[in-house]
């Protein structure tokens, strides 16, 4: 994993003359729009108390994760089981739209990211993620990027600077992690995604999203997968400014 970062610290430069604005506002690519489920945004308060129970404002975001580890010396996260966040007989009897939309609205201006994928494309990350459990994104902040590094060890995925990660390795604490829950991917073909933002001081809710959403579209396009498999199996041919064209960034 060192030789792998060195290489790849080579291979990261830094333009300087891009927007976050302009990246939130604009899809990354044409191609990813087919590789996310999406249900109409409904809010619904009194559903949402009804199936949502209030302890889950007693749920901190920092405990959730606070004995993760990174790579190679990764200790899955302590989840919190589902049962705990909601009623799940209760929600056995509303459709999926209604899941999906009650789930999202609740976490919204939270400190939380709220989202879910179709059952097949869950299966389709485990899949990929078991062989390939590393990548880099760069985030644009202002008028540059700062690269991330992410490992995905389903059900969870973990995000951090690079430049944290090479500074501190296993020890280097997440920015941003990412929890899935399968507990109605066969009856409703749905897997329920939570989102915690770490240190809100290094990600808004917003960037946290893309980061979460753009990390799925390069294990779940075929075409992207093919750098997140270069990343992980043939390092050497790896070249960062193809994950920059990938999303349409300007090349340094």
């Amino acid at each position: 994993m060192a030789m792998m970062m060195q290489h790849i610290s080579r291979r990261i430069s830094r333009p300087l003359t891009f927007s976050m604005a302009n990246l939130l506002n604009h899809p990354v690519s044409s191609t990813q729009n087919h590789c996310f489920s999406s249900v109409p945004h409904r809010t619904n308060l009194r559903l949402q108390e009804l199936v949502i129970p209030g302890d889950f404002l007693r749920w901190g975001s920092l405990g959730f994760c606070r004995n993760s580890r990174f790579a190679t010396g990764f200790i899955p996260l302590q989840r919190k089981p589902l049962d705990s966040i909601m009623d799940l007989e209760r929600a056995k009897n509303r459709s999926p739209e209604d899941l999906v939309s009650i789930w999202d609205d609740y976490h919204l201006g939270r400190g939380h990211i709220g989202s879910s994928i179709k059952a097949k494309l869950y299966h389709l990350l485990e899949q990929r993620s078991s062989t390939c459990r590393h990548f880099v994104i760069p985030l644009w902040k202002g008028s540059g990027y700062t690269t991330m590094f992410i490992q995905v060890q389903m059900p969870h995925m973990l995000f951090t600077g690079l430049e944290d990660y090479k500074a501190r390795g296993t020890q280097a604490a997440p920015y941003f992690t990412v929890t899935y829950y399968t507990e109605f991917a066969e009856s409703k073909d749905v897997v329920l995604i939570r989102g915690d933002v770490v240190f809100t001081s290094k990600l808004t809710d917003a960037e946290a999203q893309w980061l979460l959403e753009t990390t799925q579209s390069f294990y779940q396009n075929d075409v992207r997968y093919k750098l997140v498999e270069r990343f992980n199996k043939a390092t050497h041919e790896f070249e960062f400014n193809d994950v920059l064209q990938a999303l349409e960034m300007p090349i340094g």
